[in-house]
Formats: structure tokens, sequence, C-alpha cells
């Protein structure tokens, strides 16, 4: 079992940068062998792909160049850092984990944060 807790959300200008953390606790798992992937969603809209950490990184198309994913496997640590944020960048975003990458990119992981809200105003 994995526990996944997301914090850093907030209110912003657009134009402003955020980092949103991601702590990864579990009485018995390994955290290097685990993807990490960011979700959002936004009100009224399905919830969606933001980026994923395992081996290498992979990006939304509309994230790419603005958001970046890294991760520090001695803390248990997975981060999303929001630069140059717009107003559609407005949502709740979810850390989510796997031992499969497949399970991530098809937005099925098997664990799942609560979420940390990210608002930016126009």
């Amino acid at each position: 079992q994995v526990q996944l807790v997301e914090s850093g959300g907030g209110l912003v200008q657009a134009g402003d940068s955020l980092r949103l953390s991601c702590q990864a606790s579990g009485r018995t798992f390994t955290f290097e062998t685990y993807f990490v992937g960011w979700f959002r969603r936004a009100p009224g809209k399905e919830r969606e792909f933001v980026a994923q950490i395992g081996r290498s990184e992979l990006y939304a198309n509309s994230v790419k160049g603005r958001f970046t994913i890294s991760r520090d496997n001695a803390e248990n640590m997975v981060y999303l850092q929001m630069n140059s944020l717009k107003a559609e960048d407005t949502a709740v975003y979810y850390c989510a984990a796997d031992l499969l990458l497949s399970r991530v990119l098809r937005g099925t992981p098997d664990y799942w944060g609560q979420g940390t809200q990210v608002t930016v105003s126009p």
C-alpha cells in the first residue's frame, strides 16, 4: 500500500509559478520502482494527464515547456514545477503512482493522492 499526499497548491496570477510536491509513504515499498504521474481535473472537465516520471519524463502538450516534473527518491518525493501559469491551468492536481508505466499513462494507476487546488487568475 502506498500513500500519496500533495501540497503546494494555491491562488496565483497568470504568469506566476508554483511548485507542487507529492510525498509518498508506505510500509514496504521501494519508491524508485514506481512510475509517478501528475493529473488534473478542471471544473466541468474530465481528469487529464499532465506529466509522468520514471526512467524518463513525459508531458502533456498543453504543459510542455512550462512544467517540469522531478523526483527525489531518497526523500520519496515528486515535484511539479509550474511556470508561466495560465488561467486554463486552474484545476485540482493529483499525484498518482503505479509499478506499471502503462497504468499511469492510461490514467488508471493504483494509488492516488487527495489532490491540491491550483487557481490561476487571469
